[in-house]
């Protein structure tokens, strides 16, 4: 676990991989725009806004899954804590996909050939954002007993998220990252054979929500649960996401069987 590079306080591990996320996503979705036949430079541009509103979307859900916290303080919504957390993902793509659709609205990128090339980038780009959670020490799992148990030591990690120190716990930053490199992998594949428009879109959002799905039962939820009940927010979001996910799939498996994923 190392929250900073070569021991320099304001060279954090986390921004470093997820800035080498950004990047690595962003040439796979320049790369199959080509592909697809799309202007590669209006899919980048594209990129771009995603990732402000992936940003700005994130900390917003973060806020409101914690909203009783954040109306007694406040002032934390612009601590240096705040600013420095991650968010939450789920909100950073919805709010990422809101953009998507008036950004190709507006520039008349095809919208489901589009949804397609970005998907295996946002599979990838998360896959390594999830090890710069690991470095960091945010987004813990629940304490366990298992042989692959990680413990924490770092100070400096504790104080800025709040990591238990000398636990062993799930390494729910791993399972994640691990269940986005398999995605990536299914995905990149599949897009480069015969498919219909849509449907990596559609095959990302059922395989990203059942893993989210299943890595939410093995992680600490330090913030609130804005619905209550049974399941955490990311749970309901993810049962969500899955079954737009898997009606679009399945339509286009009725309609295309020949192509179908």
């Amino acid at each position: 676990m190392y929250p900073s590079l070569f021991h320099l306080p304001f060279l954090h591990t986390y921004g470093v991989l997820v800035a080498a996320a950004f990047l690595v996503g962003l040439w796979v979705v320049g790369r199959l725009a080509k592909e697809a036949g799309l202007n590669p430079d209006s899919v980048t541009n594209l990129g771009l806004y995603c990732a402000l509103a992936a940003i700005a979307g994130a900390k917003l859900m973060m806020f409101l899954v914690d909203i009783p916290y954040y109306t007694e303080h406040p002032g934390e919504i612009f601590s240096l804590e705040s600013l420095q957390a991650g968010g939450v993902f789920y909100g950073g793509l919805i709010a990422a996909l809101l953009v998507s659709w008036w950004y190709m609205r507006r520039t008349k990128l095809p919208l489901l050939r589009t949804a397609d090339v970005f998907a295996p980038a946002i599979a990838i780009g998360h896959a390594i954002g999830r090890i710069g959670c690991f470095t960091a020490g945010c987004c813990w799992g629940e304490r366990c007993d298992l042989p692959w148990a990680v413990t924490f030591h770092s100070e400096e990690a504790h104080n800025r998220v709040g990591v238990p120190l000398g636990v062993p716990l799930h390494p729910t930053q791993l399972y994640e990252s691990a269940a986005e490199f398999a995605i990536f992998a299914i995905l990149y594949w599949r897009i480069r054979k015969p498919h219909t428009e849509g449907s990596i879109i559609s095959l990302y959002l059922i395989l990203y929500s059942a893993a989210r799905f299943v890595v939410e039962f093995f992680r600490y939820h330090e913030q609130g649960n804005l619905l209550n009940g049974p399941l955490d927010t990311s749970q309901w979001i993810s049962l969500a996401l899955f079954a737009m996910g898997g009606a679009y799939f399945l339509k286009q498996r009725v309609r295309h069987p020949a192509k179908a994923v």
